[in-house]
């Protein structure tokens, strides 16, 4: 992602990390999702977001994340609960999975979560 510095000048200030979200999927799949971080410009949000899964082993325990969300994306995660990290464009748009970890997500997976991440 490209931000225009001449619009953003303490990034920083504007990022929120946010707390996990947390998912069923038909399969009885159940992940854990940390959405990265949510930045705006001029109080309207960025159009891109990432957000890190991993399978839920603390059944929907917020406090299992802290560990997670410090290092994320900026270096390889080693964590075998990893199933990589999903990027949601606009709206309507499409997205982007980077299998960037052990597990990984079948089509039918990410089409569920992708729905349920934008209800």
């Amino acid at each position: 992602m490209v931000l225009n510095c001449s619009v953003i000048t303490h990034l920083s200030d504007t990022l929120q990390y946010m707390v996990p979200l947390f998912f069923s999927l038909g399969n009885r799949l159940e992940l854990m999702v940390i959405p990265d971080s949510d930045a705006h410009v001029n109080g309207q949000t960025i159009l891109i977001n990432t957000y890190s899964i991993f399978l839920d082993v603390a059944k929907g325990d917020p406090q299992q994340s802290k560990n997670k969300e410090s290092s994320l994306h900026l270096e390889r995660v080693k964590d075998p609960d990893y199933f990589g990290y999903l990027t949601l464009k606009k709206p309507g748009s499409g997205f982007t999975y980077t299998e960037d970890g052990r597990k990984h997500l079948s089509t039918d997976e990410l089409e569920q979560l992708v729905e349920q991440i934008k209800e």
